[in-house]
C-alpha cells in the first residue's frame, strides 16, 4: 500500500492537519473521505467487492467507489480521479450531503470519517482495477436491502450506514421518475 496521507478535519470539515493514512486509522482520527454511488437507468446501484488484500474490509461489498482526497487536492477532482482509477469510467457526480461516522474495523483499525457522498448515473460496464476491486455488479436497491439483512457481514461498515442515508435523500429530494425507479415505489 502506498504511503498516502489523509486530511484531518474538525466536525465542520475544516482542515486541522494531515496524517499518514494507516496511522489515522489506527488512532481513529477524524478525516475527510468520500463515497460514490452510481446508478444505472434501471435504478440499479453499481456495487464493488473490495480486493481481498485491502488494508481493511477486504473482500466485502460496498458502494461504487470510496476513498480519501489527498492534502492539497480538490475534493471534486479527487472523486473523479479515484472513480476512474478504481472503476475505469467517468461521469457527472453531484455532492449530495456529508455525515460523520465512527466504526471499528478489522485489523484493529477505526474508521472515523467526515464522508462526502456523491451520486451519479452510468449505464455501461466498468473496467475495474483488479488491485482495488475483485468483482462488481449492478443490483436493484430492494435486493441490496434484503441481502444486507440476510448477510450483513458481507458489506462494509460505512456502506451499511451510508446506503440508508442515500435512499432517504433520494426519497426526500428527488420525487421524480428516477427516485420511483430506484426505490420501486
Amino acid at each position: 500500500m502506498e504511503n498516502k496521507k489523509v486530511i484531518l478535519v474538525d466536525e465542520n470539515d475544516i482542515p486541522v492537519g494531515a496524517m499518514e493514512k494507516m496511522e489515522a486509522h489506527r488512532k481513529g482520527e477524524l478525516h475527510r473521505a468520500f463515497s460514490i454511488f452510481i446508478f444505472n437507468s434501471k435504478g440499479e446501484l453499481l456495487l464493488q467487492r473490495r480486493a481481498v488484500d485491502k488494508y481493511h474490509s477486504g473482500g466485502l461489498w460496498t458502494n461504487t467507489c470510496c476513498s480519501h482526497p489527498q492534502p492539497g487536492e480538490n475534493l471534486q477532482e479527487s472523486v473523479h480521479i479515484r472513480l476512474y482509477e478504481e472503476m475505469g469510467f467517468s461521469c457527472d457526480l453531484e455532492n449530495i450531503f456529508h455525515f460523520i461516522y465512527k466504526s471499528k474495523l478489522d485489523h484493529g483499525l477505526i474508521e472515523h470519517e467526515l464522508d462526502h457522498v456523491f451520486i451519479g448515473y452510468y449505464d455501461e460496464n466498468p473496467k475495474i482495477n483488479i488491485h482495488e476491486v475483485v468483482e462488481w455488479k449492478y443490483m436493484p436497491v430492494d435486493h441490496i436491502e434484503q441481502n444486507m439483512k440476510l448477510n450483513p457481514t458481507h458489506y462494509t461498515a460505512w456502506f451499511k450506514i451510508c446506503f440508508t442515508k442515500v435512499l432517504k435523500y433520494i426519497q426526500q429530494e428527488n420525487s421524480t421518475a428516477l427516485s420511483e425507479q430506484i426505490l420501486n415505489v
